[in-house]
């Protein structure tokens, strides 16, 4: 079981930056394959970035590529999410999720935290 709290979203300026972090329990945290999704009001839940458990591979949605960077620290158990040059279009509420596998569906997800770039 793995439990997943996120932190460092709030209300920036566009153009400004923001790191979310997310914490997890547990000790396998470093065996996890971990993401971060986003949802804006009225939309479906959207891939964001993606880490594998050993950071060495990442994935971006075309949307934030050169802007987002995903990575890891497995000794605290934490993995992060820089945001850069935020627009209106990156408001939303944004999740973390592990899975054990690299190809299956996210098994455990955070309550989520949320970003408002205002223009």
């Amino acid at each position: 079981q793995v439990q997943l709290v996120e932190s460092g979203g709030g209300l920036v300026q566009a153009g400004g930056s923001l790191r979310l972090s997310c914490a997890a329990s547990g000790r396998t945290f470093s065996t996890y394959n971990m993401g971060w999704f986003r949802q804006a009001p009225g939309k479906e839940r959207e891939f964001v970035a993606a880490i594998a458990w050993t950071g060495a591979v990442t994935n971006y949605a075309d949307s934030v590529k050169g802007r987002f960077t995903i990575s890891r620290d497995n000794a605290k158990n934490t993995v992060y999410l820089q945001m850069n040059s935020l627009g209106p279009e990156d408001t939303a509420r944004y999740y973390c999720a592990a899975k054990r596998t690299s190809w299956g569906t996210y098994e455990y997800w955070g309550q989520g935290t949320q970003v408002t770039v205002s223009s």
